[in-house]
């Protein structure tokens, strides 16, 4: 009999619980259940980590297998929890030292063939684990940087699970191929460019948005704008069309005080829960803007969804700016 655990982290919103991951061996027929309140994309888990595991060169135990999630009344959701069930199974089977990963808190999505893939929700399941002290993380490499903005968490990014098998057995790392995909839901990100889509869009880097000082006249208009900024204030902007009222509206981030470290993490866990941080800028350091079109619906603009909640056009415009263009057309 073999037994071994790891932990894992379970988003509910935009709050993570950490998810201890246990595995046992026992002898009798060949079976893998998890038990433990997965749900459909989680319990096809098994098929994903089996598959992974051998092509990845490791021996699948030929025993009967069980992998438990908890505390098992929390619904857990997603495969993030891929990469901690698959170290638990080879911390079970011995093929690494089980004392290795008890401390260890794993995330990410397996491919069959191994290779490791980014997942929703880093940030707020990397902060979680840190409130739950754990000081030693796993995640896909793409999603490295995103980890490493929380203080006090040692992160170790990986490209497949081959690599984190030699890391965790203190053997020679193989130098793997770089993983060629994109973030998760990156034709979502791609509607939420300002000007794309149905217009909804989240403010660009510093610097690189639309800047007040391009608009010429519209003194009144500018003035207030600048009062809302100073004091976080609504607005209401009304006149004819071509008036200019979302020229001003866009420009309106530019000239919002800057984000707090404290509000620039907020924000950015917002932003990974919804799948749409650029890559290369894991820190959201400028005020969000969200313009969802007049015909959104209430879904989009709440948020919702089965399984982990998607965050809406509301929660995305977080610390920013959440423009309502022909608000009363949605009445």
């Amino acid at each position: 009999m073999g037994f071994a655990r790891t932990c894992s982290v379970a988003l509910v919103g935009v709050e993570g619980v950490v998810v201890e991951v246990q595995a046992d061996l026992e002898p009798g027929v060949a079976a893998f259940t998890l038990v433990g309140l997965p749900d459909k994309s989680l319990s096809e888990s098994r098929d994903r980590v089996r598959a992974a595991v051998v092509n990845s060169g490791a021996e699948w135990p030929q025993k009967k297998l069980t992998v438990g999630l908890s505390p098992a009344s929390v619904p857990k959701s997603g495969s993030g929890f891929d990469l901690a069930v698959a170290a638990a199974v080879l911390g079970a089977a011995e093929r690494i030292d089980p004392r290795s990963i008890a401390d260890l808190v794993l995330i990410g999505e397996l491919g069959l063939d191994g290779r490791v893939r980014p997942v929703r929700g880093i940030l707020p399941a990397v902060l979680a684990a840190a409130d739950a002290g754990y000081h030693q993380v796993v995640v896909p490499e793409q999603t490295a940087g995103e980890a490493s903005l929380v203080p006090g968490v040692s992160v170790l990014g990986v490209r497949t699970l081959r690599q984190l098998i030699a890391v965790l057995a203190d053997e020679p790392v193989p130098d793997e191929e770089p993983v060629e995909e994109g973030r998760p839901d990156a034709m979502l990100a791609g509607l939420l460019v300002p000007g794309a889509g149905l217009g909804t869009g989240l403010a660009p880097a510093p610097g690189e948005g639309p800047d007040l000082a391009d608009v010429a006249g519209q003194h009144t208009a500018r003035r207030a704008l600048e009062i809302a900024a100073a004091g976080g204030h609504h607005l209401l902007l009304s006149g004819p069309p071509g008036a200019g009222k979302t020229m001003l509206a866009e420009r309106l981030p530019g000239i919002l005080p800057p984000l707090t470290r404290q509000e620039s993490l907020e924000v950015t866990a917002v932003h990974s829960v919804a799948g749409i941080l650029p890559p290369g800028e894991p820190l959201v350091r400028r005020a969000p803007y969200c313009a969802p079109h007049h015909s959104a619906t209430m879904q989009s603009l709440v948020g919702g969804g089965n399984g982990i909640p998607r965050p809406g056009a509301v929660s995305l415009a977080h610390r920013g700016v959440l423009f309502l263009d022909e608000a009363q057309e949605g009445v």
